[in-house]
């Protein structure tokens, strides 16, 4: 296998078009990528001209991509370089596509809060805030999983009764429940 495997470190320029196909789910968006260079003359920062590339996503990644990543959000993608010709309208076109392997938040530029998707509850990709797809499944009330109502963030005490009036006593782990924001220092 000869693919030619990239690295891009980038900003998504639109929006992730999600969409069902007889194989699985299938994904799309615009990646820009701008590269930064010292100016020794100016003493300052420029930037470059930006290349902008179209990232395709199957199955899984489709589903999470578009559950995760909004307009201008810094990522890192992975995966495989594709060029195509085409010719419209008279005019011979270069497009540059990336088949994903493996996308994430780029966390030299803000943080991020992981949630392990499990099989057969794709409510979960859903973003906080945006309406559900249709046919999906509503995300069931209570647990999710083996960790409980309240997610793997919350450690229970030995005498907490559990009940949904907060009467039990709860401690936490200091790590951040999904659907949390957190804000970045300056």
């Amino acid at each position: 296998m000869n693919d030619t495997l990239v690295t891009l470190v980038g900003n998504a320029a639109t929006g992730v078009e999600f969409r069902e196909t007889a194989t699985g789910g299938m994904a799309r968006f615009r990646f820009a990528v701008t590269p930064r260079r010292w100016d020794r003359e100016k003493q300052l920062w420029t930037d470059g001209h930006t290349s902008f590339y179209t990232v395709w996503a199957w199955r899984t990644l489709a589903l999470n991509l578009s559950g995760s990543v909004s307009v201008g959000e810094p990522l890192v993608v992975h995966g495989r370089l594709k060029v195509r010709e085409e010719e419209r309208e008279g005019q011979h076109r270069t497009f540059v596509d990336i088949e994903a392997v493996a996308v994430g938040h780029d966390l030299t530029r803000g943080t991020a809060a992981f949630r392990r998707v499990m099989r057969g509850e794709p409510a979960l990709t859903a973003r906080v805030g945006r309406a559900e797809r249709p046919g999906a499944p509503a995300r069931p009330e209570g647990g999710t999983g083996p960790n409980g109502p309240d997610g793997p963030d919350v450690l229970r005490d030995p005498g907490d009764s559990g009940k949904p009036d907060g009467s039990g006593t709860r401690r936490s782990t200091g790590r951040q429940k999904a659907g949390q924001e957190l804000v970045s220092a300056p």
